[in-house]
């Protein structure tokens, strides 16, 4: 008699929903506890981020932060690699960016500038990302020390280049001068408006294109071809990979090259596309927030993508929701952030084995 089993939906959709309705569920029963009615918090969320136009750019100008580090999380995690260093390597990315259009913002134009910019962000944060791969592939250091170790040396390098190297002078913030505009990369509304599409002023730059395009790459890489097929076998059994021929440290560094070349890319969207010179502080956070999108979104970019604006909506929604409800601060928006982290990721399969079990005696 053939086993029955789980309909795939389940695992990658019904399951994570379940996770994410307990998350806000919870969500409610705190913000019911400082005497504020959840429902009505609920439609402040909902209308932040997806009430209005600015809102929804801003819900997706953060979310393409996320993809890019959900994207580096999730290739790792195939191959068996823990990469918690995307905050570290999001940062050296920007520096790349920021490095070139100081350089050229002056003498090259956009269409030049901008091929340049994405390679410099990608072999900035990939070359960030080898030191750790060097040293799982052939010393045996795991790699979740060493990419802990390189986020605070990456923000140590930052600061010393800023404050004593590429500080504008006559300034006390520790920010480089503001790029020329031919170094900007252009807003959504900007590239919309001559296709007749008019949409609101917001954050949202050309990022969000490249962002989409990463996914689609990473998606070939993975599951079309033969490399995905080594980082995936490294990934589900090393011994096995190293039995059928596979170079598992040379996997490993090229694997974790290419996921700090993608958080680098946070650089395109945050030092070239909205702040536009080069700052501290900027990667706030995403890449650790990656590592929740990566385990919500199953490490698959189609998953990534919508955990990422789930998560972008938490933000501009959030911040939505600390303006019309004052008693409602931003820590207790963290809170809510938070829980969706815990039940997503830290309780994913908490009610897995009874779901599926439903499932199995109902095929049954």
């Amino acid at each position: 008699m053939k086993q029955a089993s789980v309909p795939v939906w389940v695992n990658v959709g019904l399951i994570p929903l379940i996770n994410i309705l307990l998350a806000f569920a919870v969500s409610g029963l705190v913000i019911l506890a400082i005497g504020e009615n959840p429902i009505e918090a609920a439609g402040y969320l909902i209308y932040g981020a997806f009430g209005y136009e600015e809102g929804i750019g801003y819900t997706l100008y953060y979310a393409t932060n996320l993809i890019f580090t959900g994207l580096a999380v999730s290739i790792a995690f195939k191959a068996g690699l823990f990469n918690i260093g995307g905050e570290g390597q999001a940062y050296i990315g920007g520096l790349g960016v920021g490095l070139l259009c100081l350089w050229l913002d002056s003498s090259m134009p956009f269409i030049v500038i901008l091929p340049l910019a994405v390679i410099a962000s990608a072999v900035f944060g990939a070359a960030w990302a080898y030191i750790p791969a060097y040293l799982q592939a052939r010393r045996g250091s795991h790699i979740v020390i060493t990419t802990i170790m390189f986020n605070f040396i990456a923000s140590s390098l930052m600061v010393y280049l800023l404050v004593n190297w590429l500080k504008e002078e006559g300034r006390m913030a520790a920010n480089s001068r503001t790029f020329a505009e031919n170094a900007w990369m252009p807003y959504m509304h900007e590239i919309l408006s001559p296709l007749g599409i008019n949409i609101s002023d917001s954050p949202l730059n050309g990022a969000f294109i490249l962002a989409l395009i990463c996914c689609a790459f990473i998606w070939g890489l993975i599951w079309h071809t033969r490399w995905g097929y080594q980082l995936r076998t490294l990934g589900t059994n090393a011994t096995a990979a190293q039995y059928a021929g596979i170079d598992n440290a040379k996997v490993t560094i090229w694997v974790m090259l290419i996921s700090g070349g993608l958080a680098g890319f946070v650089g395109i969207n945050e030092i070239m596309g909205v702040n536009h010179n080069l700052l501290l502080n900027f990667t706030a956070g995403y890449g650790f927030a990656g590592i929740a999108v990566s385990l919500m979104g199953r490490n698959h970019p189609i998953g990534i993508i919508l955990s990422a604006t789930l998560f972008g909506a938490l933000y501009q929604g959030g911040a939505e929701l600390a303006f019309e409800m004052p008693t409602i601060t931003p820590e207790i928006v963290v809170v809510i952030q938070g829980l969706v982290i815990l039940f997503s990721g830290a309780l994913e399969h908490m009610l897995k084995d009874r779901v599926e079990g439903l499932f199995i005696r109902k095929a049954a």
